[in-house]
C-alpha cells in the first residue's frame, strides 16, 4: 500500500476539527435560545385544614329533674263541733264546688241543745216582763213619796238583771244554731277530694281533719334540688313537660324552696308555680323539670389548637368555603380550660374555624376544607 502525502493528513484532520467546533456551537446556541425562554407558572395548591364550626350555648348546661304536679293549696277540712258521723258524702277523687256538702253530724245532741237555749230565752224574756213591771211601780211609788230610794235601787238593779240575762239567752240561742248549722262540712273552695279521714260512725272532736281537698286555682312541679344547683334554680329560667304531653311545655317559676336540706337525700325541696297549667294538668301526674341557665352567658368551646396569638391578643382563623379565603379575627377569651378555649364573641354563630396548624398558616393563603368537627 502507497504512503499518502503528510499535506493531505493534515488538511483532512483540519476539516473534522472545523466540523465538531460549528456542531458545538450549534449546539450551545440551540441551549441559549432554550434557557431564554420564560417557564410557565403553575397555581400554588389550596392547603388542607381541618375546621369546626363555632356553637354558641349556655355557659352551664340545662339540668333535668323529675317531679310531681301538686296543688298549690291543699286544705285539711273538719267540723268546728264535736259529734258522731251520720254519714260521709262524697270520696277520693270527686270534684267538690264550693258549699257543697261533705260529710255530716249526728244532730240529735245539738237539736237538744238548741232547745234548751230558747226554753232558756223565753224564761228571761218571762222575768224582764216581770222586773220592767216592778222598777215602773218603784217609780211611780217613789214619785209620790211612798217609797225610799233604796226600794227604788233594788227594783232598777232587778231589770237590768233580767235584761242581762235576756240579752246572754239571745247570743247562746245563735251559739245553738250555728253549732247545729256546722254538723254539715261544706266545702269551702272548687277542688278535688284527694283524701278522706273520717267514715260513718267515726266520733270526732272539733277541728279534727275530715276531709282534704285540693284546689284548683293553681297548680305546682314539686321537685329535689341538689345543692349544687340551688342558686340556678333562684335565678335560672325552668320550663316544665308532662310524660303524658311530652312535646308541650309549661312556663314555671320558683315559688317556694324549703330552708334546709333534706337530711336523707341531701337535696332541697322546691315548688314551682305553672300559671298556664289548664286542666289537662292533673295532681299527681309525673312531670320533668329543665332548669337552664340565664340567656345572657353563651359562650362557644373551641379547641386550644385553634387559638392563634403572636402577642396582639387572642384571634381565630375564618375559612370562607366557597373561596377558600382566611381571615384572621380577633376573639374575647373568657376561660381556658384542659383542652378547649371559652369565647364568648369575635366570631359569629356557624363560622368555620382552623383548628390545627394555625401557626403556619398565611392570611393571604387560600385553603380547602377537607373535614369539620363538631363543638
Amino acid at each position: 500500500m502507497r504512503a499518502q502525502p503528510l499535506s493531505f493528513n493534515f488538511f483532512k484532520a483540519l476539516a473534522i476539527s472545523k466540523i465538531v467546533v460549528l456542531s458545538t456551537a450549534v449546539g450551545f446556541a440551540l441551549l441559549l435560545t432554550g434557557c431564554g425562554e420564560k417557564p410557565t407558572e403553575q397555581a400554588a395548591p389550596k392547603r388542607p385544614v381541618l375546621v369546626a364550626a363555632v356553637h354558641y350555648a349556655p355557659e352551664t348546661p340545662s339540668s333535668s329533674f323529675v317531679g310531681t304536679i301538686r296543688p298549690r293549696i291543699e286544705t285539711d277540712i273538719g267540723f268546728r263541733v264535736a259529734g258522731k258521723i251520720a254519714k260521709r258524702l262524697v270520696e277520693v277523687g270527686q270534684s267538690v264546688d264550693v258549699g257543697q256538702p261533705l260529710a255530716q253530724l249526728d244532730e240529735v245532741d245539738l237539736k237538744l241543745q238548741a232547745e234548751q237555749a230558747e226554753a232558756e230565752l223565753r224564761a228571761a224574756n218571762g222575768v224582764l216582763v216581770q222586773a220592767s213591771a216592778a222598777e215602773g211601780r218603784a217609780k211611780e211609788l217613789r214619785t209620790r213619796g211612798w217609797s225610799t230610794e233604796a226600794q227604788m235601787d233594788q227594783a232598777r238593779a232587778a231589770a237590768d238583771e233580767a235584761r242581762a240575762r235576756v240579752n246572754r239567752a239571745e247570743r247562746s240561742v245563735e251559739l245553738t244554731r250555728n253549732s247545729l248549722s256546722y254538723a254539715t262540712l261544706h266545702a269551702d273552695s272548687k277542688g278535688v277530694v284527694t283524701a278522706t279521714l273520717i267514715d260513718g260512725g267515726q266520733v270526732v272532736t272539733a277541728g279534727q281533719p275530715a276531709i282534704r281537698v285540693a284546689r284548683l286555682g293553681e297548680k305546682e312541679a314539686v321537685v329535689a334540688i341538689p345543692e349544687t344547683l340551688v342558686a340556678r334554680a333562684k335565678s335560672g329560667q325552668a320550663t316544665v313537660s308532662l310524660w303524658s304531653e311530652p312535646g308541650k311545655q309549661y312556663v314555671a317559676t320558683l315559688r317556694e324552696i324549703a330552708p334546709q336540706a333534706d337530711s336523707a337525700t341531701r337535696t332541697y325541696l322546691a315548688k314551682f308555680s305553672l300559671p298556664g297549667a289548664g286542666d289537662q294538668v292533673q295532681f299527681g301526674m309525673t312531670a320533668t323539670l329543665l332548669l337552664s341557665g340565664g340567656a345572657d352567658n353563651r359562650v362557644a368551646r373551641l379547641p386550644l389548637s385553634a387559638l392563634f396569638s403572636q402577642g396582639a391578643g387572642a384571634s381565630l382563623y375564618v375559612v370562607n368555603d366557597q373561596s377558600g379565603e382566611l381571615a384572621l379575627k380577633p376573639v374575647a377569651v373568657k376561660a381556658y380550660e384542659a383542652r378547649d378555649v371559652v369565647i364568648t364573641g369575635g366570631v359569629d354563630e356557624g363560622d368555620k374555624v382552623v383548628v390545627l396548624g394555625v401557626q403556619k398558616l398565611d392570611p393571604a393563603q387560600k385553603v380547602k376544607v377537607v373535614s369539620a368537627l363538631s363543638f
